[in-house]
């Protein structure tokens, strides 16, 4: 009974906060002017991926450098395979190529570090810290661009964008910090009960771990992505995993390589991080060649997913 409850408060929590994280996060984008696609990027993707980074921030103290990276890489596999295609299964995801070229230009970027990172086989503290620098950089730099665009859109549209109170500003960000709360309490409340319940029916801790606890993490994301598609907001679902994998990589491997210097499993090497940039790469051509992913796409993408897992599994 108490495990029911587990699953069941987990999931009204992360349906409540997925909501409340769309809403306050494309209202926010409203009030400072700037688009949808930056708000996912930066509110919802990297709100969404705070649980990677705690994750791997314990794991790189405890000396398990194995969960530390592999809670990256696999949740950056997941984002795209799984996430992504679940929600063009749902919903087929339209957003035009030039709307996101320079920040999937990032996200490969990204995926090229942590490449270098993982055939290297270690990341010490400098390498970490130019990682963050990165990313600092990289939000900066997409906010002035996006701000400089929206207001010469509104010049030439309206002549001046009207001011927003800073209470409207204030309610919208609470409802995103807020949704971000409640998402990620709600999933730590659903992979609990899910690996007890699993346990009781004798799964093995290798699968559990390879399903519910790897997924678990990325469980906001994919709220967020399902929610914003439903709504209609297909960029801040893009946005929303372009950001969490451009964070995972820059934000969450960097800031644990600061803590702790991550020395990484040559195992990742082997297939983990090939079927990452492999990832990375057939969503930029998905993106570029067809303005989005829709349903048949999605299906291809979860069918990649389920046999990555499954190979895992098997080995």
């Amino acid at each position: 009974m108490m495990t029911a409850l587990l699953i069941l408060g987990g999931l009204i929590l992360l349906a409540v906060g997925g909501e409340s994280l769309v809403r306050g996060a494309v209202g926010v984008a409203r009030t400072l002017g700037v688009s949808p696609l930056l708000s996912g990027l930066v509110i919802v993707g990297f709100g969404t991926s705070t649980p990677e980074l705690v994750t791997s921030l314990i794991a790189a103290m405890q000396n398990a450098p194995g969960i530390a990276v592999g809670n990256v890489m696999g949740s950056n596999i997941a984002n795209i395979l799984l996430i992504l295609g679940v929600t063009a299964v749902i919903t087929p995801i339209l957003i035009r190529p030039s709307a996101i070229q320079r920040d999937m230009l990032v996200l490969g970027l990204s995926s090229g570090a942590a490449l270098l990172a993982v055939l290297a086989g270690f990341i010490d503290r400098w390498f970490g810290g130019l990682l963050v620098v990165t990313l600092i950089a990289y939000v900066a730099y997409a906010y002035i661009r996006e701000r400089n665009r929206m207001a010469a859109e509104e010049a030439a549209a309206e002549g001046e964008r009207a001011k927003v109170e800073p209470m409207v500003l204030g309610k919208f960000l609470l409802m995103a910090i807020g949704g971000i709360a409640l998402t990620i309490f709600g999933a730590r409340l659903l992979v609990g009960g899910a690996i007890d319940l699993a346990e009781g029916f004798g799964v093995s801790q290798t699968i559990i771990g390879l399903t519910i606890v790897a997924v678990g993490t990325s469980l906001p994301e994919l709220v967020a992505c399902v929610v914003a598609a439903l709504r209609r907001h297909p960029e801040v679902a893009v946005g929303n995993v372009i950001g969490s994998n451009i964070y995972n990589v820059f934000g969450v491997l960097g800031v644990t390589a600061m803590v702790s210097p991550i020395r990484i499993p040559p195992e990742i090497a082997s297939l983990d991080i090939w079927v990452l940039v492999a990832a990375t790469g057939l969503f930029a051509v998905f993106l570029r060649t067809g303005g989005g992913l829709q349903r048949l796409e999605g299906v291809a993408f979860l069918i990649a997913y389920a046999a990555y897992v499954g190979y895992l599994a098997l080995g």
